[in-house]
């Protein structure tokens, strides 16, 4: 908690109050359903929660942006995100019933009224997102035709409606066929810890 409140200083008391009650209620939803690995659960503030704060860094969403996490399994990056834009709508997607079960009690038990978790997979999916959001489901190449129709037109926010992933390696090849519009950031630019060393922000436009 003390790193969230480092690099994001201007916190409610309210949104402290929540990022602080998640590490107990996916310890309590763990002990019944391997959400997240117990080695994961020791750094479960630096490798989950504030790995999906770093797209807050990059795209502060501005209110009534509706925001499409795919692939959420135990909530991430969407539950983050929807604590720290209150004003923003998140609806999180995946298609394993149980990650939705543990993801919609977590949403109900923090009073997130500005987030929805729905079994389906994005294809399924109708309406329309002004950004699409998610944590390194599969290549970028695979994941853009299941979004791709999705995308609302109209902009409210400073970067243009699209992708926003997260993912970490050398991606070079991955985003090869995105070059002349695809825009990176190195998250070890927000955050200090050695986790975030090769980990990045993707930002795909696709409008």
């Amino acid at each position: 908690m003390d790193r969230i409140i480092h690099y994001f200083p201007d916190l409610t008391e309210r949104q402290k109050e929540q990022f602080a009650a998640l590490l107990p209620l996916y310890e309590e939803w763990n002990a019944q359903i391997n959400v997240i690995s117990r080695k994961d659960m020791e750094h479960f503030y630096e490798h989950h929660v504030l790995h999906s704060l770093a797209i807050a860094k990059v795209m502060p969403f501005s209110n009534m942006t509706e925001v499409l996490d795919v692939g959420t399994g135990g909530g991430f990056p969407g539950v983050p995100l929807a604590v720290m834009f209150p004003n923003a709508r998140f609806t999180l997607v995946d298609s394993i019933g149980k990650k939705i079960k543990v993801v919609s009690d977590v949403i109900a038990r923090l009073g997130l009224g500005n987030a929805k978790a729905l079994q389906a997979r994005a294809e399924q999916l109708d309406g329309e997102y002004d950004f699409v959001v998610s944590r390194a489901v599969t290549a970028l190449p695979e994941f853009v035709p299941w979004v791709k129709g999705k995308i609302s037109k109209t902009q409210y926010n400073p970067l243009r409606n699209g992708i926003l992933y997260l993912k970490g390696g050398d991606l070079k090849n991955e985003l090869f066929t995105f070059r002349h519009k695809v825009r990176t950031w190195d998250i070890a630019g927000f955050f200090q810890e050695e986790f975030f060393e090769t980990k990045k922000v993707i930002h795909l436009p696709l409008t």
